[in-house]
Formats: C-alpha cells, structure tokens, sequence
C-alpha cells in the first residue's frame, strides 16, 4: 500500500499501537483481552473528529484505558469461575525489553500478579502513572474521576504494590546467571544442585485452567519445591526438554512434553536465586509463545 495513501487515523494508532497494547495487557494480563481492546479502541478513534484532539497519544490512552477497565471488570467476574489459580498470559518479548528496567519490571509475571490484588480503577491508576508517567490530570480524565480522587487512588495503590512486589531490581545479566543454573539442575535432576539455586522462601505457583494438571495451591520453601520439580520432571514414558527465551522482560522457559508445547515457565529472581516460579500450561494462555510481542512505554 502507498504510504502517502495512510489516512491520519490509521497513522497515528499505529504509531502508538505497541504502547496502547501494553497499558491494556497491564491492566488485563491477559494479551487476548489486550488485542480485542485494541479492537474496540481503533472503531471508536475511526470516529473521532481528528481536529478536535491536541495530544493524541493521549487521547489514545485515553480510550484503551476505558475499554480495559469494561473488559477488567468481565474479566474479574470470569475468573470467579475459573478452574484453579490464574496466572496472568505469558508474553515472549524482545531481548531489549530486560534493558529497559522499568518496562521489564511493570510487565514481569511478579508484578502482573501482585496487579491482580488491585481494584479496576486503582490498577488503571497505577499502570498510567507509575509506569507510563501520565500526568494526573490526564488520568482523571482517562478513569473519570477528579484529579484528586486519582492522587488518593494512586497513593493507596502505591502502597498497596510496595508492600507485595519484588524487592530490589536484578540486571539482565543476573536473571540469566540464575536461569542457567536453573535449567542445568532441573535437565541433570541433581536435588543440591535445585536446592541451591532456589530461596529457602522460594513460591511455586501453577495454572492448568482446569485443562492441565496443576497446582492447586502456592508450594512454598526450597526443599519442597525442589522435590516438586525433581518428581515431575523424572516422570515415565515422558520426554520434558526446556528451552531459554524472553518471558514478560526476563529470562524464562518454554517447555515441551515429547515434543509439544506443555507451558512457560517465568522466574523471579532475587540475590541470585529464584524466588519465584509461575509455570502457565493452561493451552488458551500460550498463544503468545510462538512470537515474539512488542511492548513499550
């Protein structure tokens, strides 16, 4: 197509489309549900008179973020009925992702989790100002409320995610460092070796979506979760193999049962251990695995 055929619509939604999918997919966590808001969002920025709008990133924002705040509150009545834990949709995401600190952070499968704890409005709030830097009044704008409301939201969320989120940042060079051991303990089934890696406080978490077997609960401490892993992966008449990829900003697995996709492993990492596992098999939640997905902020 003639790009001097591109009408002002369709160049300004592409030229924000990557950061619209990130603030639904952060306020989702499902890349599914992203990709239908953005749908949503494109039929109703196709009819919006274009000489009435000054910022029209925002004006985007503004829209993905009413759209996905309808669809969280579907989703919150969905997973009510949910098979087991959910677990947010893993993401495969580009190597410079886990460069850009923040944006790795904001879309790890930690943080996506402790999102999940939040109200709709509260976790809007706080994926626009914490991480995409939205002026207040923007965002008031964006959830319909006044900017005041929104200064006494976003500092109850604040709060709400210090007090759960990971502590401390870890380099790219760090997460990987870990993974490798990681995977070399759990190919070769050397007990001290996994026990070693892990945190004596280490969370396992699973979600089969009532499809795949998973765990019903968080397993919790090194020595249990070490043995989980060692059971599982010495199973008869199957053949396990994992390969490394980017998963949500940071290094994870992709694994295979006798040469089928089974799931995504994510890591968080925390002094050189892994102190979190959050292992996806639900088969609707692997759809992003065989690409990769941009995201940015």
């Amino acid at each position: 197509m003639d790009e001097r055929s591109v009408d002002p619509a369709t160049e300004a939604f592409v030229a924000h489309r990557n950061l619209l999918f990130t603030v639904a997919y952060e306020m989702l966590g499902s890349a599914t549900d992203a990709e239908d808001v953005l749908q949503e969002t494109w039929l109703r920025w196709v009819g919006v008179d274009l000489g009435t709008v000054r910022d029209e990133r925002a004006y985007l924002v503004r829209i993905v973020t009413r759209q996905a705040l309808d669809r969280l509150r579907t989703l919150g009545r969905r997973k009510e009925s949910y098979v087991g834990p959910w677990l947010p949709e893993p993401l495969l995401t580009t190597p410079d992702v886990a460069e850009d600190v923040e944006l790795a952070d904001s879309v790890s499968m930690a943080m996506l989790v402790v999102l999940e704890t939040l109200a709709p409005v509260e976790r809007a709030v706080f994926v626009l100002r914490e991480v995409f830097d939205l002026e207040y009044d923007e965002i008031a704008q964006a959830v319909e409320k006044s900017p005041a409301a929104v200064r006494q939201i976003a500092y109850r969320a604040r709060a709400h995610v210090a007090a759960r989120r990971p502590r401390g940042a870890v380099s790219p060079a760090e997460s990987r460092a870990a993974l490798q051991a990681f995977q070399r303990a759990v190919e070769t089934g050397n007990l001290q070796s996994l026990l070693d890696i892990l945190a004596p406080d280490v969370v396992a978490l699973s979600d089969g979506g009532g499809v795949k077997h998973a765990l019903l609960r968080p397993v919790v401490g090194a020595d249990k979760v070490a043995r989980l892993l060692a059971s599982l992966w010495y199973q008869r008449d199957v053949a396990r193999s994992v390969e490394p990829a980017e998963v949500n900003g940071a290094p994870g697995l992709v694994v295979r049962v006798n040469g089928e996709l089974d799931g995504v492993v994510a890591l968080r990492v925390e002094n050189g251990r892994i102190a979190g596992l959050y292992h996806v098999r639900n088969p609707e939640k692997l759809s992003r695995v065989a690409r990769e997905t941009p995201v940015s902020r």
